[in-house]
């Protein structure tokens, strides 16, 4: 590059010196400022051809290193460039940076898939019950705007909204009251049909519109993202779907977590939302739906408790109605996930606890039936906790049935509470 870019100076030379001598046989009298200027310009214009073609075999060269990387990315080659590798598994999600030549250390990044935990005492429970009329308005609701009815979606009665900017409340005694403790949480299944995601949004308002209502914020929830006051998140995977059409409808499942100003969200097993300090006092709820092709189901409003460690050492377990299942099944759902963590993080960090692991229902359905579900859901907790690592011998699993309730079995609440796993310390 060095010899070329000689040999350029050296061809502008010439030029400068026959513009010399042509300048010779001009009269005498030729202002010598001319002189000088043209001179300069025949200078600079020689100064700007050697930078032109520098730049150009300067981009050649860069064009042809972009074009190896490129290959190296398809698969036709061989670079040093830092691929990254996602590995998933139930409870957490690792990012390894690798080179090929594996030249140095690349560090291995960890973070929690889903930490949401629900609260302990259920406050208000719909799913909605199966005593439902398909056609009627939800019983455990009330109307603040638009109209909604008893639906049933593959077998389960859902909450169909029947008109655009549709608002149910919860029906509460006291829904003129900040009913909201300090530290609570809330869950919903949501479906969004198929079609334009412009049209199909909820929003979970913080406060009871129609008989509470004070300066709130709400949580717009969208078929592929979370948008909460000045945060908006999309769930992985689905940057580049953004305002585009859903192909198909699905559930998604829902999740806000409050503990005394801070404030979560979350979107199937993801935490999409985060607010370290929220300036309004949640005191209520309101869902409102954007279309008249939405439902929900599961809703579950809950009030917090006691850290998991701190129940070990003032009452020997731990009782979690947070760990769900398939209805009338063993099988474990996605949400489940986020208390199992914290009791495998819990075991971990106190290798001097061990736990019986004992299900637990309400009292619908036989007895010899729930005694069998609760002791096949006991073991499906123990035998996860096992694949997480936890040793065979600091658990073992058990189950009661409706035999030891904790709440009565006469409402969705109290039925709520006395689903539940109890971690009991041996």
């Amino acid at each position: 590059m060095k010899t070329q870019h000689l040999n350029l100076r050296h061809s502008n030379l010439f030029k400068i010196v026959l513009v010399m001598g042509m300048l010779l046989v001009i009269p005498q009298q030729t202002n010598a400022q001319f002189l000088k200027k043209l001179v300069k310009k025949a200078e600079d214009k020689i100064e700007r051809e050697a930078e032109k073609r520098s730049e150009k075999r300067i981009n050649n060269k860069i064009d042809k290193e972009f074009d190896g990387v490129e290959d190296a990315i398809d698969g036709k080659g061989k670079t040093d460039t830092e691929t990254i590798i996602v590995k998933n598994n139930s409870d957490k999600k690792t990012i390894e940076n690798k080179t090929e030549s594996n030249s140095k250390q690349q560090p291995n990044v960890i973070w929690n898939k889903f930490d949401f935990v629900p609260g302990d005492t259920v406050i208000f429970e719909d799913g909605p019950s199966t005593n439902e009329e398909n056609g009627e308005f939800p019983s455990r609701w009330d109307l603040y705007k638009g109209n909604a009815e008893i639906g049933n979606v593959d077998g389960e009665n859902v909450i169909m909204f029947l008109s655009h900017q549709s608002y149910i409340i919860p029906y509460l005694k006291n829904s003129n009251e900040d009913y909201l403790p300090d530290v609570f949480t809330v869950e919903l299944d949501v479906w969004f049909a198929k079609g334009y995601t412009t049209a199909n949004r909820l929003w979970i308002y913080l406060c009871d519109k129609k008989n509470n209502s004070q300066k709130t914020e709400r949580l717009v929830v969208m078929p592929h993202s979370l948008s909460f006051a000045s945060s908006s998140k999309d769930y992985p995977g689905t940057e580049k779907i953004g305002w585009s059409n859903e192909k198909v409808g699905s559930w998604k499942h829902i999740s806000m977590a409050y503990t005394k100003g801070k404030y979560k969200a979350y979107f199937n097993d993801t935490r999409l939302i985060n607010v370290p300090h929220l300036e309004i006092n949640p005191s209520g709820i309101t869902i409102e739906a954007g279309n008249d092709n939405m439902y929900i189901k599961n809703v579950r409003i809950a009030k917090g408790g006691v850290k998991y460690y701190d129940r070990v050492l003032s009452e020997g377990k731990i009782i979690v109605n947070g760990i769900k299942f398939d209805v009338n099944k063993a099988t474990l759902k996605p949400e489940s996930m986020g208390p199992i963590n914290k009791i495998f993080q819990l075991m971990q960090k106190q290798p001097e606890l061990n736990f019986s692991v004992e299900g637990h229902t309400d009292a619908d359905g036989g007895d010899d039936t729930n005694m069998t579900l609760s002791k096949a859901r006991g073991k499906a907790v123990m035998d996860k906790l096992i694949a997480m690592g936890i040793a065979k011998n600091r658990l073992k699993a058990n189950g009661f049935g409706e035999s030891k309730p904790i709440d009565n079995n006469t409402t969705p609440e109290g039925k709520a509470n006395n689903r539940r796993v109890e971690f009991v310390k041996f």
